[in-house]
């Protein structure tokens, strides 16, 4: 089997294996919603981290043996075989505009990846790569914060964290090229901080990855992803390493107009999810209600249970213990004391079953004080 043979054996390998890490995570965010970044206690989970990892060794491998020009644009064949692969293993299915996005999207890639040159100087020197990762984590960072604003639109926050991931992923190759090139001339300590960022950048990728996927489907973040990745390597090659489009100003138009496809599949991804997150929550209303007017009772059904009405007056003045009249007593003049004495006091019997207390009543004559 010749070089180029193998491969774009290993580009086809290598985007199974991309599609298959990627529906297992779809799965473990799915089953867990708790877990946002990483469920680190998912064995599942972690074979998708081993299954993205066998992608992007194998897909090294097929650079290193066959031109960019050819094996980034079979990478994009990810999105492909995803659909099938969620409707085979998982019964998860795409409807027809998921799949036109998706197409869409993976020929707009191949074409504006196709029309790329490449060049000799593909090498960053210690400033560009200062502000290179300073920039990158920048715009990851943003991106983050936006995703979490938009926590009550999970398209939208989807799109946003893949975005992010893609970026990272993107930036993580171009700074493995970075230090490909530098170890071709012998290995030196300097790349060691080149090779932390790679690290951080990896690992921020997987983990925007495995977020992006939470309560959005598998196909708009996976098609956001599988295009955003190339086309941020692809901008920092025509940006900085001297990277041209081919066929000069032909090669450009082209490129521009697969640019204007890719984003165009990206974009009926992401209305197709939208368009059946509302159908979900209008059905999800629909059964709620119907399910409270199943269970309501008629308005003119009898009531059940006991009724407790109150009592009339007689049976509650019966039912309490009577008090015994007071007895009229004498009154006595006090000796030596010239004003008259008080009219008696008059006697009153219970009122409405309950006692009552007299108020003293005062003599009709007015009373007169001699001095």
């Amino acid at each position: 089997m010749s070089a180029l043979a193998l491969s774009v054996l290993l580009s086809l390998v290598s985007a199974v294996a991309y599609a298959g890490g990627a529906i297992v995570q779809e799965q473990v965010a799915a089953s867990s919603p708790g877990a946002q970044y990483a469920p680190l206690r998912r064995l599942d989970w972690w074979a998708a981290v081993a299954l993205n990892g066998l992608g992007g060794l194998l897909h090294v491998v097929a650079l290193a043996l066959g031109p960019l020009s050819l094996v980034q644009p079979l990478g994009a064949l990810t999105i492909v075989f995803a659909l099938p692969m969620a409707a085979l293993f998982v019964g998860r299915k795409a409807g027809a505009t998921a799949w036109r996005g998706a197409l869409m999207a993976t020929v707009g890639l191949a074409g504006l990846l196709s029309l790329v040159g490449a060049s000799d100087t593909q090498s960053l020197d210690t400033a560009q790569r200062i502000v290179t990762a300073g920039v990158t984590g920048g715009v990851i960072v943003a991106l983050m914060i936006a995703g979490r604003a938009a926590h009550r639109h999970p398209a939208v926050r989807s799109i946003l964290l893949a975005t992010a991931s893609g970026i990272a992923f993107g930036m993580s190759s171009v700074f493995t090229k970075t230090v490909a090139v530098d170890w071709a001339g012998g290995v030196s300590v300097a790349d060691l901080p080149s090779l932390a960022v790679i690290g951080v950048l990896a690992t921020a990728g997987m983990l925007l990855s495995q977020a992006s996927y939470r309560g959005a489907g598998l196909a708009a973040p996976l098609a956001t992803l599988t295009v955003v990745n190339p086309v941020v390597a692809a901008v920092v090659g025509i940006t900085m390493f001297g990277e041209t489009f081919r066929y000069g100003t032909t090669g450009t138009v082209l490129a521009l107009s697969c640019g204007v496809v890719a984003a165009g599949g990206l974009i009926l991804l992401t209305t197709e999810r939208i368009a059946r997150e509302a159908s979900e929550g209008a059905e999800a209303a629909v059964e709620a209600v119907a399910g409270a007017g199943a269970g309501a009772e008629p308005p003119d059904a009898p009531p059940t249970g006991k009724i407790l009405l109150p009592a009339p007056a007689v049976a509650r003045a019966a039912e309490t213990v009577p008090v015994p009249a007071e007895q009229p007593y004498e009154v006595r003049e006090p000796a030596g004391c010239d004003n008259p004495p008080l009219a008696p006091q008059l006697s009153y019997g219970p009122f409405y079953g309950g006692p009552f207390v007299p108020p003293p009543a005062l003599d009709r004559h007015r009373v007169r004080i001699r001095s």
